[in-house]
């Protein structure tokens, strides 16, 4: 097959270079980013006087019925190609004649595949960004409903305040959040148009750059043609934003599979994202939160190799940046799919809030409040807290909580304590007193409440 390239060539390429060298079986997916690019190249072509009105119209008719027939299944793209400029350029010719030989003029397959790879990522940037939002909603319909499921706060894997289920769930609010945030930003530095950069040098064309990136949608041209063609900063810092996001799925599937384990029998995943064992017909796996919980590794990957890939690179283009894209798919793909299923499982997962005030009841998580208690009745601080020790080491010995102790036995270990001690360490009484702006008292969560969904609708 005769290559766009190959005029200065007298010998056909070895076809194993041929094949390590061909890229279309993993470009082929910005088949419409290529598509689209060329339709601006060619209006702006146009509005420069470079193609004729006919040239034109030709050259947008042609790619219009290539862009229908590949996404209806009438053209199929041909892997054969090399890449998949190749292949529409090709399709264009084969369709419309010389005039398809046209359109490449002023542009260089550099400052075309950085425009696609760009357009492609910003695409799927705006998919990862409505992902987030919808499992956000999730998350604060779920906060909106559980005020007062209370339920053991842990430092080290360790009992240690009672909270609610609205507040631990309001913390991976926060970080998702600010992936979102992290996306917005990206998008703002990431938007912006390389076509017209030429190979490396921009071209003698008097092209309108600012005219096909308004058209494209960008913000701006970019501003040195040599870093145009050259930079993948935009993608790194997607990757990297990315792996972001899957740390927090991470984290909370973590927790997800521990509150579903025997041990803590918090929650119960739904059949729908369980599974069971081959030999041990009790199980139900939490398989989906395992493996968003796994996948975050290969999304690590995806980053760590394109790092490495950029580290060694002279300016400007080299065929190394090819490696960019499998990966970064993959990535892209990956994170998609845990928030879909991710979501899902949250949506349809069963809370056991006896359970859960149980387990903060037995952890001494109100041990804290017992000591404030004493605090409030004059006791230092720092006695109180000797105090309560003394008195959680009698309650394991006794196999009870500090509420379920006789006010004659808390009172053989300290005088100070009098009948509302037990309203005093209540698990409403130890959340409700905690009003500070991002506690769980109702009163904090109600209004972080109000500013998420405020954050929500408007953004």
């Amino acid at each position: 097959m005769a290559q766009l390239w190959g005029g200065r060539f007298t010998k056909a390429t070895d076809q194993l270079v041929y094949d390590f060298n061909a890229s279309i079986r993993f470009d082929r997916r910005l088949f419409e980013q290529d598509v689209k690019g060329s339709l601006a190249h060619a209006a702006m072509l146009a509005k420069q006087g470079i193609l004729t009105k006919e040239e034109k119209e030709a050259i947008s008719e042609g790619l219009q019925g290539i862009l229908e027939d590949v996404k209806a299944g009438r053209l199929a793209i041909d892997e054969t190609q090399e890449d998949i400029h190749s292949f529409v350029e090709a399709a264009l010719i084969e369709r419309i004649g010389e005039a398809g030989k046209k359109l490449h003029t002023g542009r260089s397959r550099n400052d075309q595949v950085a425009l696609d790879m760009r357009m492609y990522t910003r695409d799927r940037l705006l998919e990862t960004d409505r992902l987030l939002k919808e499992l956000l909603t999730t998350i604060l319909h779920t906060m909106e409903e559980n005020l007062d499921t209370y339920m053991p706060g842990f430092t080290h894997l360790q009992k240690a305040q009672p909270t609610t289920l609205a507040h631990h769930y309001g913390a991976y609010f926060e970080m998702l959040k600010r992936d979102r945030g992290r996306l917005k930003d990206i998008y703002r530095r990431m938007n912006e148009c390389p076509l017209g950069a030429g190979a490396l040098a921009g071209t003698t064309y008097p092209l309108d750059r600012e005219y096909t990136a308004s058209l494209l949608g960008f913000d701006r041209v970019t501003c040195n043609s040599m870093d145009s063609v050259s930079d993948r900063d935009y993608l790194i810092e997607y990757l990297s934003a990315l792996s972001m996001i899957m740390m927090h799925l991470s984290r909370f599937s973590e927790e997800i599979i521990l509150w579903n384990s025997n041990e803590y029998q918090f929650v119960e995943i739904d059949d729908a994202y369980s599974t069971g064992s081959s030999i041990m017909p009790q199980k139900k796996n939490p398989d989906i939160a395992e493996l968003v919980r796994g996948k975050t590794g290969r999304v690590y990957g995806a980053l760590m190799s394109l790092l490495t890939t950029m580290k060694g690179i002279p300016l400007a283009y080299n065929k190394d940046m090819q490696e960019d894209k499998e990966v970064a798919f993959d990535a892209m793909d990956t994170v998609r799919n845990c928030l879909l299923l991710f979501n899902g499982m949250l949506q349809t997962m069963k809370f056991r809030p006896e359970r859960m005030a149980e387990s903060a009841m037995k952890g001494f998580t109100n041990a804290t409040d017992a000591a404030d208690y004493l605090v409030g009745k004059g006791v230092p601080f720092r006695d109180a807290h000797g105090i309560i020790g003394r008195l959680v080491l009698y309650c394991m010995e006794k196999n009870t909580s500090i509420d379920g102790l006789s006010l004659e036995e808390l009172k053989g270990i300290c005088d100070k304590f009098e009948e509302d001690i037990y309203d005093a360490v209540s698990l409403k009484a130890c959340v409700e007193r905690r009003l500070t702006t991002g506690a769980p008292g109702s009163g904090a969560m109600e209004e972080e409440i109000r500013r998420s969904r405020e954050y929500l609708e408007k953004d």
